[in-house]
């Protein structure tokens, strides 16, 4: 899988979220059945662009305690 795709894709929902700052919780069943291909290669992704630095990743405090990807 493309990384390149997978980071445009992300940015795009994130900038496209109504919260202040922005930031989004991220399906990976979601962004899989969009680009085709496994759950396991989008959570490994999204993992090497946190590693790279192209996204922040964090947990909200409080419920629903989501993983949260923010644009750095």
């Amino acid at each position: 899988m493309e990384k390149e795709i997978l980071l445009q894709l992300v940015q795009s929902m994130i900038m496209s979220s109504s919260k202040k700052p922005k930031y989004m919780s991220i399906s990976t069943v979601k962004v899989a059945d969009l680009l085709e291909t496994s759950i396991s290669h989008i959570e490994k992704g999204l993992q090497e662009l946190v590693q790279e630095g192209h996204l922040r990743q964090s947990k909200l405090e409080q419920p629903p305690h989501s993983t949260i990807y923010m644009l750095p």
